[in-house]
């Protein structure tokens, strides 16, 4: 979505996926494309040399909490380490400005009824959590002594269409997928646990004005309202038309409670709003899911 838009606007583009989880046929056939993982340090470079960017817009991850909190080598080694082999890339040709999809969902830990802003204190409560505000630190680093401006921009829950249910992050569409499959969608707790919901059109908005703009440090990206897994899974259901039972096991290490952003500081600063609503947004990435299934009516 967010090469879309870029390409839409006239930007050249290259795209760098390995292609673990993403598909070929999502990436744009105006976007430049390299087959290469953050993890090879030797293909990254090769990549950037290459194309020699001006801009790096860095969205390569391990997005799984649960996964995290389970190995969280693993975890640093795609977004810490890996994190490291694009910035250096980037440093090696002379690029002028890096964004970075950070976390707001899993970086401020759970920070109480209110929604949290850039000041309120880091305390993430995932390896997940703390490898994105490690490489926090490492952008700041490499902008005071390389002078490398950058971007961090704190997502809440970012859901939409193309979008996997396949893995374990991503409960808009996981369980769009499982409803529409006819199978049953799990909920880990109680369903009560809250998540601040972006729809990814509006993401790909805020990254296009990061590049624009040149948008220095952590911005929040998130609609400053929280709704509960069970909100959203009944919501999913009636867009699904499904009408089985929901199943219910025990919670996930690492996973918290309730967190909403407040992105007043990015408003403040381009005038960016969120436009998609929830009920709107799991509309679109249910008919997406239908189409992608043969399933469109």
């Amino acid at each position: 979505t967010i090469v879309d838009l870029l390409v839409e606007r006239g930007y050249a583009v290259a795209v760098v996926d390995s292609l673990e989880t993403g598909f070929r046929e999502n990436v744009n056939p105006k976007a430049t494309f390299y087959e290469a993982d953050i993890r090879d340090p030797d293909a990254l470079a090769r990549a950037f040399a290459a194309f020699r960017p001006q801009v790096v817009d860095h969205h390569a991850a391990q997005i799984s909490v649960a996964l995290s909190s389970r190995d969280p080598a693993f975890d640093a080694a795609a977004n810490v380490v890996g994190s490291l082999h694009v910035l250096e890339a980037a440093r090696v040709v002379g690029v002028e400005h890096v964004i970075f999809a950070s976390t707001g969902g899993a970086l401020y830990g759970n920070p109480g009824d209110r929604p949290a802003d850039e000041k309120t204190t880091i305390a993430p409560l995932s390896p997940y959590g703390a490898a994105k505000a490690a490489v926090e630190v490492y952008l700041a680093m490499y902008h005071e002594t390389w002078g490398l401006s950058y971007t961090a921009l704190r997502y809440s829950n970012v859901y939409g269409p193309r979008q996997t249910p396949d893995g374990e992050a991503g409960v808009v569409a996981i369980f769009a997928g499982r409803m529409l499959s006819g199978q049953t969608p799990v909920v880990f707790g109680d369903g009560e646990q809250a998540r601040d919901f972006v729809y990814v059109g509006d993401v790909a908005e805020v990254n296009l004005l990061a590049v624009e703009y040149r948008l220095q440090g952590a911005y929040n990206v998130g609609v400053g309202e929280a709704a509960s897994v069970n909100r959203v899974t009944a919501e999913l259901a009636s867009a699904c038309g499904y009408y089985g039972p929901v199943e219910h096991t025990t919670e996930r290490d690492g996973e918290v409670r309730s967190i909403m952003l407040d992105a007043g500081k990015l408003t403040r600063e381009t005038g960016w709003r969120p436009i998609v609503s929830l009920i709107e947004g799991i509309g679109l990435t249910v008919a997406d899911r239908k189409t992608r299934l043969g399933r469109v009516r």
